[in-house]
């Protein structure tokens, strides 16, 4: 249950108790909520766990620095440890922190890694289900791996013809496309679920999570189908919150293993995951000459320089300059 978010007290006194439920009570998501904690405590740690309200500036700067020079972090490592620092001072310290003057890491140029459309394919084929679908959407929807697996019943409009993506990377919902192909698979899907949702209630198995206390609200909402995983796991697990027996969505492990395994048997030699197939799914639409603001929505970017990475690929695919062996 990796997304499920750990109990806190009801009047934390524990300092990082306190900034989680700060950064809950802010609307953040959970994986922003981990990250945040965890660059705050190594911050304290790296400050002898010097209270950080005692600290200032000139700590911040020296830590940061320590990231780029002796730990030799990436620049958007880096720079995730200063938005979860400067959340900590401007937000929950209120103590607003004006001027940094540290070393930046040096940021390195990386295009990112693309499958060619044959190259998605033979992955895929590679995949049984329900791997193959989830891998599928990846490529056809361009959903992230998170996404894939806590997508729901309800969250696919057979009827209109989108997937809804609830509370994506920074807590926001988006819609993408539902590929026409998935729909006979996706529909079967549904009914492995409810097969499986059937056998749960009969063996009085606890409702699915539901997020943002739903449960209180709508307590019936976990037993019923529209609310289930689209891709449960195989087994029940104890949900640490509240002590009760669910069924949860698939691990990532898993599905990265899977498609790890898959990359390797159709002998293609990239450094590619299950991020490679979303990477595919924006390059072929600007192949497609779509509109980059569009394919920003569809990928669910909060900025266009983002998306824009894409172009790049597409120069180094040829789409622009081509070789004198090839005039």
């Amino acid at each position: 249950m990796e997304n499920v978010k750990i109990p806190l007290p009801q009047n934390p006194t524990k300092f990082l108790d306190q900034f989680r439920t700060f950064i809950r009570l802010d609307g953040k998501s959970y994986s922003t909520e981990n990250t945040y904690v965890y660059w705050v405590h190594q911050y304290i740690v790296f400050h002898n766990k010097q209270h950080p309200g005692k600290l200032g500036p000139e700590h911040i700067t020296a830590y940061l620095s320590h990231l780029a020079i002796r730990a030799n972090t990436a620049p958007n490592t880096q720079k995730t440890a200063l938005n979860a620092l400067m959340f900590l001072y401007n937000r929950f310290l209120n103590r607003p922190i004006e001027k940094l003057d540290y070393r930046y890491a040096k940021k390195a140029t990386r295009t990112p890694t693309v499958f060619s459309h044959d190259e998605a394919m033979a992955v895929i084929d590679c995949l049984v289900m329900p791997y193959k679908l989830m891998a599928q959407l990846m490529y056809g929807a361009g959903l992230r791996i998170s996404e894939v697996l806590r997508l729901r019943v309800k969250d696919v409009d057979f009827n209109m013809g989108y997937i809804v993506v609830r509370d994506g990377k920074g807590a926001k919902d988006r819609t993408t496309l539902l590929p026409k192909s998935l729909i006979a698979d996706l529909k079967n899907q549904v009914v492995v679920v409810s097969k499986l949702l059937d056998f749960d209630k009969a063996r009085k198995v606890g409702p699915v999570y539901l997020p943002h206390s739903l449960e209180n609200k709508y307590p019936y909402a976990g037993h019923a189908l529209e609310w289930q995983y689209m891709f449960p796991s195989e087994s029940i697990s104890k949900d640490p919150r509240v002590n009760v027996m669910r069924r949860h969505h698939l691990y990532s492990g898993t599905l990265q293993s899977h498609v790890k395994d898959a990359i390797r048997e159709s002998r293609i030699h990239k450094q590619a995951s299950c991020h490679t197939f979303r990477h595919s799914f924006a390059t072929r639409l600007l192949q497609a000459k779509y509109d980059l603001k569009q394919i920003q929505t569809l990928m669910g970017h909060a900025d266009i320089r983002t998306t824009e990475i894409y172009l790049h690929v597409l120069d180094e695919l040829g789409e622009k300059i081509k070789s004198p062996l090839d005039a």
